[in-house]
């Protein structure tokens, strides 16, 4: 069974975050204090499911600081619980994008409350629901297979065989990105991208086709299509990973 693992963020390790931690620590979530400096946050940061941030009454984050804590989170793709007194954290909250942002608490902090939101978090968490999700479709299931154990501890990945069976899945389910085959019988990617674009529901999927063929000719009518991007099959693990990376890295920067 996986550990739930965070962090207590403070300018010092006062009464109230030791209760806190001990609190969290009975509740079987390992639990460090870290002080609020880039080297201790920095060192401490990869081992965290979560980060949580216990603010003093009148307490101010330096703005470097919080830059930093902002920067790091979202490039680790990781969650801030603020806990502070509302007229601290007012303020503070409007300059965390939201997908950091898990939950904001008021000081005097109660205990149970906040007990119930954190493992709140790790059941979601266990349920992939903070993971990108990503629909892979092509007809070929080795190759489903083999993209779905590449990306399924980064990526919350859903397959189909056929474009009927992805615009099917998608009258249900919510995808960040869709990785759609080019060249599939029946229904073709392209004809899956059309429908697509033409659903309200749908339109604003972004979509990146994967195709077997490099030659000049056959990736200038994949690019004509105007997908957010293009994958030839035989790309390595490591690349692939890489390049989604990016782009959800690239999409977060666009949105905020």
């Amino acid at each position: 069974m996986a550990v739930n693992k965070a962090i207590v963020i403070g300018q010092k390790e006062s009464f109230f975050i030791k209760v806190l931690i001990k609190k969290m620590e009975d509740g079987r979530i390992q639990t460090k204090y870290v002080q609020n400096t880039v080297d201790d946050i920095n060192s401490n940061i990869n081992d965290a499911d979560i980060a949580v941030y216990y603010m003093d009454s009148g307490e101010l984050i330096e703005a470097s600081i919080l830059r930093f804590i902002v920067d790091t989170l979202k490039d680790k793709e990781k969650k801030l619980i603020l806990i502070g007194d509302p007229a601290d954290t007012r303020f503070l909250s409007d300059d965390i994008p939201d997908d950091i942002l898990y939950q904001v608490l008021p000081r005097p902090l109660d205990n149970d409350k906040f007990m119930s939101v954190i493992s709140e978090f790790f059941k979601k968490s266990s349920m992939d629901e903070f993971k990108k999700s990503i629909l892979v479709c092509d007809d070929d299931p080795n190759y489903l297979g083999l993209v779905r154990e590449w990306l399924k501890d980064t990526y919350k990945v859903s397959v189909v065989t056929s474009g009927l069976q992805a615009i099917k899945w998608l009258g249900k389910n919510k995808a960040d990105l869709i990785l759609l085959d080019h060249e599939m019988p029946v229904t073709t990617g392209p004809q899956v991208l059309e429908m697509l674009r033409a659903d309200e529901e749908t339109r604003s999927i972004p979509v990146m086709f994967l195709t077997g063929k490099s030659d000049k000719e056959s990736v200038l009518a994949v690019v004509a299509l105007k997908p957010e991007g293009y994958f030839l099959k035989n790309i390595e693990k490591d690349e692939l990973l890489e390049k989604l990376g990016h782009f959800f890295a690239l999409q977060a920067a666009k949105n905020g």
